[in-house]
């Protein structure tokens, strides 16, 4: 897997995507301010500031469309929004007036604009290249260029000083699309043959295309509908991929391919009858086995077939289980497993090859802890490299094979993020890691695990950027059910706490995803003005262990929402904020956080960005045929029963709207969202739109060429952030 980079390489921008909680009994609280709140803080008459005569929104059609569950109805009169052509000349013509009444109101901030995009911009290493990493006799490397935003793929044999050789180079490979994004790029291992997906779309629907590394070539082999995974076997001549359903982008189907060959006729090697499962193709780092890994929210299941015999029988690790999950790799003639079986936190297990559906036979190696929850772990020949929770922080423990004890890497900071960086083989006694903070960059180590000795490879360079000027800082809150949730906040240093600054709260809180506070260099364009920056690690996510999951989740998802409201508060209270400069911020099932808050507190905000939010839940989640809503049932619940359908149209951002004033508000979308599909961001503002009761600006952005995660290039993207940020700054009558 040479190109497979951290996760944290691959993450939106925050606000843009970061890649998400409401008191009581939501339905009967959504509508009315505790006792004592204060109205929502007044946004300054300015063009853009208000919806005025000189800046007329536009106004959706009202059409009755009764939507029948449980003997109720419900109607929803913005249903006609939904297109899934996505050519629909009235559709189109309404978010075309959207996207052009936002560009109005926010005509006065244009020079603000420009002035962010420059400084984030200017942050940006022009030309920078990766910590090369070896295998198979080449090292690896990804690199950018002056002025292009796509990266080139690099290799150079034999020497990392060595000439470098252009395996692909995306910037040519997006020329004519206004969109394009690269994925599942794997060299075969004979090192002769490059597999890449590609998405021009921004459907995450990729086409599987293969280049001849010797001559340059591209061969005629195409295969459209894919995931983007691709698994060579080791006659690097097949490889296997996984299809995807065109209508729900289930990926489940896998098929084998030998070059030379018609797509067409490609056999089936497995297909997942559980729509609730997704399918995912792989191959272990000591390039023995493929595996086929079938996963939904709580369970698991493995297939594994001998990369030496792409045409043998599939046979399964464990069959799955529900609430049972694990993650396998091999080393000789064992297996290591990460498995939840009696540990709620994970702990790692052995088994001998030929026993692995046995779990009599599997053999405990790194203990249950309830302090620390297992994410993911890496195997070498002498040791296991192990992410591990603990505290809060996201770590790394390393544990000899032989002889020794274990013990965690050591940093020089006292809150951090480190992640296993790349590390293609089992070979070895160095381990490649990554370290950040909210205010340290993205740092490559080398470890020797045998010596202790730490090398630093690389610190990613940001601009004129000084640690020495800011301050990060990590507090609790309490939340109204004695949960404490851990924050994580960042400010200039001296920034004094007296209920002065303006404050930029982020959440999500959704799918057990660990919102880490990691660099964000784009964030010092708020520090440089005074904000203070909030991550909330509300439940939902996993930051304090599985237990902080699972209380976050189906009949308990309003935590998450009460949490983020909590913290507000608290921060407010304690003088990190002024309270009429509140702002609040979440993407995809973060923008349901902040939609539920609005709905519940809108009082506490003067302004709120929703990045592709997942707001319409009752409605999406009733429809089977809307892409990855049968894989949400464990998730959110599966609104067919009624009790899951009274819970969640109690916190439903779009069925929650009320007639009450809400904050500004800013929410993004894209046409080609395969993730939140379009028209529930674009239904929520028309319905907001008709119901409010203020003059504040409610503005909504689609993006008619990108889908979830926006813009592909590395400046073009920037353009979004300046957006979203310069919404912020002008409220806050902050204006350069």
């Amino acid at each position: 897997m040479p190109f497979n980079l951290p996760p944290f390489a691959h993450a939106m921008p925050i606000l843009a995507l970061s890649l998400a909680a409401l008191p009581s009994p939501l339905r009967a609280a959504a509508g009315a301010s505790p006792a004592g709140a204060v109205a929502a803080p007044e946004v300054p008459a300015t063009a853009g500031a208000e919806e005025s005569a000189a800046v007329v929104p536009p106004k959706a059609a009202r059409r009755p469309h009764p939507l029948v569950a449980h003997g109720e109805t419900r109607d929803d009169p913005y249903y006609w929004l939904r297109d899934d052509s996505r050519k629909d000349p009235e559709v189109l013509g309404y978010l075309e007036a959207e996207n052009a009444y936002t560009t109005a109101a926010m005509r006065p901030t244009e020079a603000l604009q420009e002035t962010l995009y420059a400084e984030m911009s200017k942050r940006i290493q022009q030309d920078d290249e990766s910590v090369p990493w070896h295998k198979g006799g080449y090292w690896y490397s990804v690199r950018h260029e002056h002025a292009k935003e796509y990266p080139i793929f690099l290799r150079r044999k034999g020497d990392p000083a060595a000439p470098a050789e252009v395996l692909l180079d995306a910037n040519l490979a997006a020329r004519g699309h206004a969109f394009y994004q690269v994925a599942g790029t794997e060299v075969s291992s004979d090192q002769r043959l490059l597999a890449f997906a590609e998405d021009t779309v921004s459907r995450r629907l990729y086409t599987v295309r293969i280049r001849d590394l010797a001559t340059g070539e591209l061969l005629a082999d195409a295969i459209p509908g894919t995931s983007g995974d691709v698994a060579w076997a080791n006659d690097n001549r097949t490889f296997f991929y996984v299809e995807k359903d065109p209508t729900t982008l289930l990926a489940f189907r896998v098929k084998r391919h030998r070059l030379g060959t018609d797509p067409a006729s490609d056999p089936v090697v497995y297909e997942e009858t559980d729509r609730t499962s997704s399918v995912s193709v792989d191959k272990t780092r000591s390039e023995r086995w493929i595996l086929v890994t079938s996963r939904s929210t709580l369970s698991t299941e493995v297939r594994l077939l001998p990369a030496d015999q792409p045409e043998a029988a599939w046979r399964v690790f464990l069959p799955r289980e529900r609430d049972h999950e694990y993650q396998v790799e091999d080393l000789g003639d064992r297996f290591f497993v990460r498995t939840n079986w009696k540990a709620p936190n994970f702990r790692l297990m052995e088994v001998a090859g030929d026993r692995t559906a046995d779990r009599a036979a599997w053999h405990e190696v790194v203990p249950h802890r309830e302090e620390a929850f297992v994410h993911s772990f890496l195997v070498f020949r002498d040791f296991l490299a192990i992410a591990e929770r603990s505290d809060g922080l996201r770590r790394i423990r390393v544990k000899p094979l032989g002889n020794g004890s274990e013990s965690l890497i050591a940093s020089d900071e006292p809150s951090y993020v480190m992640f296993l960086g790349a590390n293609p083989t089992q070979d070895g006694t160095v381990l490649r890691y990554t370290l950040t903070s909210l205010g340290t960059p993205t740092t490559t180590f080398d470890l020797d695990v045998r010596s202790g000795k730490r090398t630093l490879l690389k610190r990613d360079p940001v601009g004129d950027f000084d640690p020495t000027r800011y301050e990060t800082e990590r507090i609790w809150v309490t939340a109204r059910d004695g949960a404490r949730v851990p924050v994580s906040l960042v400010h200039r240093r001296g920034l004094p706490r007296n209920g002065t600054a303006p404050l930029l709260q982020y959440g999500y809180g959704s799918y057990g995803f660990s919102s880490d506070p990691s660099f964000n260099p784009n964030l010092l364009s708020l520090l440089d003005r005074g904000f203070v920056y909030a991550l909330a690690h509300v439940r939902g996510g996993q930051e304090m262990g599985r237990r902080w999951y699972e209380d976050g989740k189906l009949l308990k998802k309003k935590n998450t929402f009460f949490d983020f409201v909590d913290v507000t508060e608290a921060l407010v209270a304690g003088g990190y904020a002024a309270r009429d400069k509140v702002f609040a911020a979440g993407g995809s099932a973060g923008g349901l956080l902040v939609g539920a808050v609005v709905n519940l507190r809108p009082d506490l905000y003067r302004g709120v960005v929703a990045a592709v939010p997942f707001v319409d839940v009752v409605t999406t989640m009733l429809d089977e045929s809307i892409p990855l809503t049968t894989g949400e049932f464990d998730e959110w619940g599966n609104p067919k029963d009624k009790r899951f359908y009274d819970y969640m149209l109690s916190y439903s951002p779009y069925d929650q709207v009320k007639a009450q004033a809400y904050p500004a508000m800013l929410v993004t979308t894209g046409l080609w969202d395969s993730q939140v599909q379009y028209y529930e961001p674009a239904k929520w503002v028309a319905k907001l739109r008709a119901t409010k009761t203020d003059a504040r600006p409610l503005l909504l952005k689609t993006n008619l060429q990108a889908g979830h995660g926006g813009k592909s290039g590395r400046f073009e993207r920037l353009r979004d952030q300046a957006l979203q940020y310069a919404f912020f700054l002008h409220l806050a009558g902050i204006d350069q």
